[in-house]
């Protein structure tokens, strides 16, 4: 097993950036939270031009690698390729499976589903992604349209859904415990993180809680 796919496997603390403009301090961001506890840390940007994304992108590459941690890239899956990204993430109206795989030709990526619903979860688990994302579990600007799932979809996905899932979306110290309590073993936040005073001190932070729990529950199932 690479090191890539252990880390993958095993990933707790996602952290999915949201930015607005390609200032250089975002990368001192993103080391800080690969640092303080991520696993993965996702590109993601609605604002930036294909060719600020691939500056900040190698640069990414290079932070994530010496961590041995991971880089996802959001949407894009030409620029995953050109960044050697580890993996992508899509949206509900992004590339189907199929089209990915046949653009793939075989080449390993990591490949995620955003989920908005039950019925939105089942269709993606049936593309066979090799994780989906579940949310937004409570209220945030970065969803601003969509209605939070609540807990109770987190339940519902744990028991019934096989491959892996990511709960997102209103994420903070204040309410991880009640994410980790319904069910969710992995948590991916934004604002938590990026737009936190000190990023490694809530990443940190935040990865103590999900392996705390992870140890209760095991002492529970004894």
């Amino acid at each position: 097993m690479t090191w890539k796919k252990k880390v993958f496997e095993n990933f707790k603390l996602y952290a999915v950036t949201s930015i607005q403009t390609p200032e250089p301090e975002i990368l001192k961001k993103v080391e800080a939270a690969y640092r303080g506890g991520a696993d993965i840390v996702q590109l993601r940007s609605k604002h930036l031009t294909d060719a600020e994304i691939l500056r900040l992108g190698r640069q990414w590459r290079q932070i994530a690698d010496r961590h041995r941690k991971l880089f996802f890239i959001n949407d894009r899956l030409d620029l995953a390729l050109a960044l050697d990204a580890d993996g992508i993430h899509l949206g509900q109206d992004d590339l189907l499976m199929e089209a990915v795989r046949k653009i793939l030709k075989g080449k390993k990526l990591f490949v995620g589903r955003s989920t908005h619903s039950w019925e939105q979860a089942l269709v993606a688990v049936r593309e066979k992604p090799d994780y989906i994302g579940v949310g937004p579990i409570f209220g945030t600007p970065t969803k601003p349209t969509y209605q939070p799932v609540g807990l109770d979809l987190i339940r519902r996905v744990n028991k019934h859904v096989k491959i892996p899932f990511v709960c997102i979306g209103g994420i903070d110290e204040t309410n991880l415990k009640q994410v980790l309590e319904a069910g969710a073993k992995r948590v991916a936040v934004v604002r938590a993180i990026f737009e936190a005073k000190d990023a490694y001190e809530a990443t940190k932070d935040l990865r103590k809680i999900i392996d705390n729990d992870a140890v209760f529950a095991r002492q529970r199932s004894k």
